[in-house]
């Protein structure tokens, strides 16, 4: 099997890293080859020293998720890119729907994405995963949380991830396109809910939709990540 590199970004992920790393160790029992690299942003919380005692892979990269994960994807030595947020757990077979979908040649030209979940089980926060699943497979945008599988000269091919403040997950899905999109199958992308508890989930849905909107009807994402925060 071909090198994959798990690329993540990550800034003041201290406390939520050691729960993805220790959910991708799956791949050492499967004998998965792996690469992890983190692309940091600037952390002070001891976020690379962690990532260090852990064996992964370091670089620095400017503040900025796109920028990050453009970083650690020129950085990364796989074949294939697996990126991944810090505060997201993968479950289920993962190891066996990657190796599936890498094995089918045509998919050299296609990506792949998890199905979505929260760490915290409310109605409210099932209800917004089932949504953005909805999301992925009628549209094909999945969020930058679902993850995303992609072989690498695909990828650059389409750019790579732009260097934007925001909306850097929706500018390389649309370019992929719905028709080059797929679940990868049994795989859950379990994240934290953290940030709707913190703001409220009906006031954070609007304000990612906004987002959205606005991202689609030009606006420049120096603007809507302004708004963002």
């Amino acid at each position: 099997m071909p090198l994959i590199s798990v690329v993540i970004p990550t800034l003041n992920a201290a406390a939520a890293l050691p729960f993805c790393l220790a959910a991708l160790r799956l791949a050492e029992r499967v004998r998965m080859p792996l690469e992890i690299l983190i692309a940091d942003g600037g952390s002070s919380d001891g976020t690379v020293a962690l990532a260090k005692q852990s064996g992964v892979r370091t670089v620095t990269a400017e503040k900025g998720r796109g920028r990050q994960v453009r970083a650690g994807g020129q950085a990364a030595r796989g074949d294939w890119l697996l990126f991944l947020h810090a505060d997201t757990v993968l479950a289920g077979d993962w190891p066996g729907a990657i190796a599936g979908f890498i094995a089918d040649p045509t998919n050299r030209q296609r990506a792949a994405h998890a199905r979505l979940a929260f760490d915290d089980d409310r109605p409210a926060h099932r209800l917004i995963a089932a949504a953005a699943n909805l999301r992925s497979r009628l549209l094909g945008l999945p969020y930058g949380d679902q993850t995303l599988l992609i072989h690498r000269d695909y990828y650059r091919s389409l750019g790579e991830y732009p260097a934007l403040p925001l909306m850097e997950d929706v500018a390389l899905v649309r370019r992929i396109g719905r028709r080059n999109l797929t679940l990868l199958p049994g795989v859950t992308a379990i994240t934290s809910a953290g940030r709707y508890r913190r703001d409220g989930a009906v006031r954070r849905v609007l304000r990612n939709l906004a987002c959205l909107g606005a991202y689609f009807l030009g606006f420049p994402p120096e603007r809507i990540a302004r708004f963002y925060r």
